[in-house]
């Protein structure tokens, strides 16, 4: 008798396990289906067959309880393909976020300037008949014999800064595989000679004479020489992905054309300011170059011949920092 109301009430507790399940849940002892997915929990062995005839999306858990899903393994197919095409997107976005981009055939930097030094290398035979031609003494009975001028009248101030250069553009094309390139650009090169003496240059039409000036110190004397110039460099740079990391080096001649000179003094309290070509020579034929490591660019140029038409044999130089963008 006790075994009896032991069943009933198993059966009940089951019964009631399973109605709590969903409203919506169709439900017997051994099946449950809810939507696309049915439970079968007694009887497995023989329902193998119904289950091969309905689907393979069947899982087994335990020894009897079977879950079959109608299309459930493409289901998980769909998920394990979405998860596999999100992988394969970030997989993808990471290297795109760190791949360099490929460097362009062509690079142009624009309003490229130079801050630096200009000086020449003074090859003068001031005991020549032409020099002592183009270096005239003051003469006259207000001035003293004065010995012929000489090497030491064209000493500069060598604290002052007497270079500046504005490139327009500065332009860089690739020759093989952005490591070797080829250079170029145009801009204005303005050059300035501070003299630590009182010399005048005098421009007497056929020809230009320097005088040594009665000046007991000049407070500025300057003569500044301005070019349009156009240098052509081979590049080298060791970082093509990155120039602004790499080294750089480039090398070249450039060539120049006067486009002004003028003096300017600034003596006892008086300012002078005289526009003429000077003797100086119209072109100008100079060695160039540039080193740059990372950010850093130093830059230099040499003229192999005099700047002056005649008279001195001066060869001028210029060396400083140049800032790109």
């Amino acid at each position: 008798m006790k075994f009896f109301w032991k069943s009933v009430l198993l059966l009940l507790l089951q019964h009631q396990g399973f109605s709590q399940i969903d409203s919506t849940v169709k439900k017997s002892i051994d099946t449950i289906k809810v939507g696309n997915i049915t439970i079968l929990r007694t009887g497995v062995d023989t329902l193998n067959a119904t289950i091969k005839s309905i689907s393979k999306d069947t899982f087994r858990l335990g020894g009897g309880i079977v879950i079959i899903g109608d299309g459930l393994e493409r289901g998980l197919d769909k998920i394990r393909i979405g998860s596999e095409n999100l992988k394969d997107a970030i997989t993808e976005l990471n290297l795109k976020s760190i791949t360099k981009k490929k460097p362009k055939k062509y690079s142009t930097n624009w309003l490229v300037w130079d801050l630096g030094f200009a000086g020449y290398n003074d090859q003068t035979d001031y005991s020549s008949a032409a020099a002592q031609q183009f270096l005239s003494p003051l003469m006259g009975p207000n001035f003293p014999v004065t010995p012929p001028l000489s090497k030491n009248d064209f000493a500069f101030r060598t604290s002052r800064i007497s270079n500046f250069n504005l490139w327009f553009f500065i332009q860089r094309m690739s020759l093989i595989k952005q490591v070797v390139n080829l250079k170029y650009g145009l801009g204005i090169e303005s050059n300035n000679y501070f003299y630590k003496t009182g010399i005048q240059y005098e421009d007497l039409g056929a020809e230009t004479l320097v005088r040594r000036n009665d000046w007991s110190e000049a407070r500025k004397n300057k003569l500044v020489a301005n070019y349009l110039t156009a240098p052509l460099m081979i590049n080298i740079n060791t970082n093509p992905t990155n120039h602004k990391r790499g080294f750089q080096l480039s090398a070249g001649v450039s060539g120049g054309y006067l486009i002004s000179s003028r003096q300017k003094t600034v003596a006892g309290g008086e300012r002078s300011k005289v526009k003429s070509e000077f003797n100086l020579s119209p072109w100008k034929l100079a060695y160039v170059g540039e080193l740059g490591l990372g950010a850093v660019r130093l830059y230099g140029s040499y003229a192999p011949k005099a700047m002056h038409q005649y008279g001195v044999d001066q060869r001028p130089y210029t060396v400083g920092l140049r800032f790109s963008y």
